[in-house]
């Protein structure tokens, strides 16, 4: 399957944490909060009610390892998946890790501006290069003592 312009646009390949046969896990260029990501669908779809069955059946499995993954490097309290497609409009959603406070990764802070209402994602830390290369590789490890 050829990378999609959503993948594209979230920085595939260099932002990708994981990828199954219908979905590609990226983290997010600018982070809202910790561990922020994108979840593309790899179908050539542009509607929720358009993925096939083997999409849905694999979102639950992917679903439950981003989530053990980013309690382990976020140590979120709530996440939240925005569907948007505004912009965007090959299925994917936003997950973002909610807290109360800021959590640090390599010597930067990550604040929750948006905590406890809805996540303001125009309050966003911008990765440069080595900051989102180490946090790929940290969310990639996650991902894989997460597994099933």
């Amino acid at each position: 399957m050829m990378t999609n312009p959503t993948e594209t646009k979230f920085g595939d390949p260099a932002t990708r944490i994981a990828q199954t046969s219908h979905w590609t896990v990226l983290l997010r260029p600018k982070q809202p909060t910790l561990g922020s990501l994108a979840l593309v669908c790899r179908e050539p779809v542009q509607a929720f009610s358009e993925l096939s069955p083997g999409a849905y059946a694999d979102l639950r499995g992917v679903v439950r390892r981003i989530e053990r993954a980013l309690r382990e490097v976020s140590a979120y309290e709530r996440i939240n998946y925005l569907m948007l497609m505004m912009v965007d409009p090959d299925v994917h959603f936003h997950v973002i890790p909610r807290y109360s406070g800021t959590r640090s990764f390599a010597g930067q802070d990550y604040p929750d501006a948006g905590w406890p209402g809805p996540p303001q994602l125009d309050a966003a830390v911008s990765l440069g290069a080595d900051a989102r290369d180490r946090l790929v590789a940290a969310l990639h490890q996650a991902w894989d003592r997460a597994e099933d």
